[in-house]
């Protein structure tokens, strides 16, 4: 299959309703699809949300008992990866029939995770990444992956893969993608800033491959009433005002970044650009200096009970 239509859906959760949250997912998953997508991309922490201007009580030194209440009430929402959560997504892709990418909050025990899963047209999960290193205070709710879930699923359509958010940032991360020959980059993301679009050209560029990138809309209105953001408490408060796009492997915006309001972006993207693109930069083939840059991934599952 060398030519197909990707999608990357600009939306925000209802924060703090599961229910609500699948429903929209379902019918956004559909949307897509009636646009011709086989390939649809949802932004990071989609289900469970990003409830972005809260500070879960943190103070240096010291945690307020109402953020204990908050942090509880987010992991209530959070889903475990599998569970009777992740099989309502697969029905919801099977009915739909695209590869799916959408980040979720996930709950292992007593920590949250910023994970991306990957989905198969027959509602399989295929894959499932961890963020490796949440950002600023991120990490007092979140915990840290590891290299056991950087996944690369390969699939009809050619080899998916990608980061999240500000792991894009992360120099080996990237290269360590471009190791396993994703053609697809997948970049799940709640940065909205103008900055975000040339650094995915830049991945695009150095990857040669798509990269689809989808960013969250949301609104103050979009949590219940007692969600207090810091930026206001005006129901349309724009919290995070997307900027989602998708982008060639010559680093062209083959979707451009919409601002200030829900959507859903396509692009045909047509495989064989990535192999024109390769002519001249492979950075883990023939633009590589392995004689002097070598790069050590370790892929196994940490854990503090072995």
């Amino acid at each position: 299959m060398s030519t197909i239509i990707g999608a990357v859906v600009q939306a925000g959760t209802p924060l703090y309703d599961k229910k609500a949250t699948f429903e929209k997912l379902a019918d956004l998953i559909s949307d897509a699809a009636s646009q011709g997508a086989k390939l649809v991309v949802l932004p990071e922490a989609f289900i469970g949300g990003y409830p972005k201007g809260l500070d879960f009580g943190v103070r240096l030194g010291s945690r307020a008992p109402e953020g204990r209440v908050e942090f509880q009430r987010y992991a209530e929402n959070a889903i475990e990866v599998p569970s009777a959560d992740t099989d309502q997504i697969g029905k919801i892709v099977q009915k739909s029939g695209v590869y799916l990418v959408v980040g979720v909050v996930e709950r292992d025990g007593g920590t949250l995770y910023c994970t991306s899963l990957y989905f198969s047209p027959d509602g399989s999960m295929i894959g499932k990444h961890r963020k490796l290193m949440p950002t600023a205070l991120e990490r007092v709710v979140w915990g840290f992956g590891d290299g056991s879930t950087l996944a690369a699923p390969k699939t009809e359509i050619g080899t998916l893969g990608g980061a999240i958010c500000w792991e894009n940032y992360m120099p080996q991360l990237r290269l360590a993608m471009y190791g396993k020959g994703v053609e697809f980059y997948c970049a799940p993301t709640v940065d909205d800033r103008d900055v975000w679009l040339p650094t995915m050209q830049t991945i695009a560029l150095e990857g040669r491959c798509f990269v689809l990138s989808a960013c969250q809309y949301m609104e103050r209105g979009y949590g219940p009433e007692d969600y207090h953001p810091v930026q206001g408490e005006a129901d349309d408060t724009v919290l995070i005002r997307g900027g989602s796009c998708i982008i060639s492997p010559m680093g062209e915006v083959l979707a451009a970044p919409v601002f200030g309001e829900e959507t859903i972006l396509t692009a045909e993207m047509d495989k064989s650009e990535i192999i024109r693109g390769k002519y001249d930069l492979d950075v883990v083939g023939h633009y590589g200096r392995p004689d002097i840059f070598s790069l050590h991934v370790n892929e196994e599952p940490q854990s503090t009970c072995k």
